[in-house]
């Protein structure tokens, strides 16, 4: 189990921590998160809403929202000193959270679940023929 696990911005001003493991870790390849990861794809571990908290920095945090491909909006907090993207707010997804897994203080036990939003992909994107696929957001 790595519950609880923790995570911030590259300058420390801004900390999280999540009391759940994650009920998905999966890897988008929307046009927003390609700009967002600054290439593709982003990497998105998915946390109950619940679980997750901010406890260091909330007044650093900076947002942006924009209507998904799916329609719905998605708010990204990012830190607004050094513009580590953070995690997201979903609005299809009101009881769970994403959590940029590059913020996690160790990322490296996560397993991608599957890749999303794939017709967004770049044809030099690598995607893993083991994992499933979604064109657009499962659900």
């Amino acid at each position: 189990m790595v519950a609880p696990f923790a995570g911030g911005c590259l300058c420390g001003a801004v900390r999280y921590e999540s009391a759940a493991e994650p009920v998905a870790f999966m890897l988008c390849h929307c046009r927003d998160c390609q700009y967002i990861s600054g290439g593709e794809p982003a990497a998105v571990a998915v946390v109950p809403k619940a679980a997750f908290r901010v406890c260091q920095g909330e007044p650093e945090l900076r947002t942006y929202a924009v209507a998904g491909e799916s329609g719905k909006k998605v708010t990204r907090a990012f830190c607004g000193t050094c513009g580590t993207p953070l995690f997201s707010d979903l609005e299809g997804m009101p009881h769970l959270w994403a959590i940029k897994a590059g913020s996690m203080d160790d990322p490296s036990w996560l397993k991608p679940t599957a890749f999303i939003w794939t017709r967004s992909a770049q044809p030099w994107a690598h995607l893993d023929p083991a994992l499933p696929k979604f064109e657009k957001q499962p659900g």
